[in-house]
């Protein structure tokens, strides 16, 4: 489950998991002129207000958090990313899913929304060509798209900050098993939900995001990813897991085979009745 962020209190932020995120300070120093307007001579310096994006959101609650912070009728930020203007990659056509970096940003009276989208398609694409990312990801074959969406794959599956190099390793198998994923994000993302309850009935939708009928990784990126997932996503931990399950929350269990797998489905199923709450339908990651 997710977990509720509270407004940083000084210039530095930790995320829902404890990890360290961007430096206000260093964040006003790179592309602050589409932020933050050169003062004149008497003014009073405006002190920024901060817009806090966390890790693992998606692009239509980014586009509602710009608007609020700008006070801008519903739907704004939305339509600024569909003007474009921001450099994303040609595979994104448009799409700025996976490339609104997750960190905290300056907001002032002078903001824009188009201003803002900009900025934080900016940083995502400094964080994908940083030397290790862009390293790891040439060596696996990977354009930063394709980076991208596979770490906000494991963003979203991923329990904690230590499973993201496990999930990421069940990523890499199943791809190289040509294997479906069969990721319960993937449905989440199609149907426009969040849950950890998958029927059987989800995982025969027609969408391009079942990554139960369909091979390979998603069109788009699922969310917005963050380093520690874009790290994750080329440098995964070694193994030869093809299964995870989130037993209870702190307690994924990867399994190499199905059997093995299917003992940790039945604890957690146990568990889920022991809290009287009903048992989904088994999915296979």
């Amino acid at each position: 489950m997710r977990h509720e962020y509270r407004p940083p209190q000084n210039r530095s932020r930790l995320t829902r998991r404890g990890r360290l995120a961007l430096f206000f300070g260093t964040l006003l120093a790179i592309g602050v002129a589409t932020l933050i307007p050169v003062l004149r001579g008497g003014e009073e310096p405006e002190k920024p207000r901060q817009l806090v994006i966390p890790e693992g959101w998606r692009a239509s609650r980014v586009y509602a958090a710009i608007d609020t912070a700008l006070k801008l009728p519903p739907g704004s930020a939305k339509a600024a990313a569909a003007a474009g203007g921001s450099a994303l990659p040609e595979e994104a056509k448009g799409n700025p899913e996976g490339y609104l970096f997750p960190a905290t940003y300056p907001v002032t009276s002078k903001s824009t929304a188009a201003g803002l989208l900009a900025y934080m398609v900016e940083t995502a694409n400094r964080k994908l060509a940083t030397p290790a990312v862009a390293a790891g990801g040439k060596a696996l074959g990977m354009t930063p798209y394709q980076t991208a969406t596979m770490a906000s794959v494991i963003e979203a599956e991923a329990d904690t900050p230590a499973d993201m190099g496990k999930v990421a390793r069940v990523v890499h198998n199943r791809l190289a098993k040509s294997m479906p994923l069969q990721m319960d994000s993937t449905i989440n993302y199609a149907l426009n939900r969040s849950t950890v309850d998958t029927k059987l009935s989800d995982t025969r939708i027609d969408s391009p995001f079942n990554s139960y009928e369909r091979q390979g990784l998603p069109p788009t990126p699922i969310d917005s990813p963050g380093m520690a997932a874009m790290a994750a996503a080329v440098a995964p931990t070694p193994g030869n897991w093809l299964y995870f399950v989130t037993v209870k929350p702190g307690d994924t269990r990867f399994s190499a085979t199905y059997e093995e797998h299917k003992k940790h489905v039945a604890e957690f199923n146990r568990l889920r009745a022991a809290a009287g709450r009903a048992a989904p339908a088994p999915t296979a990651h």
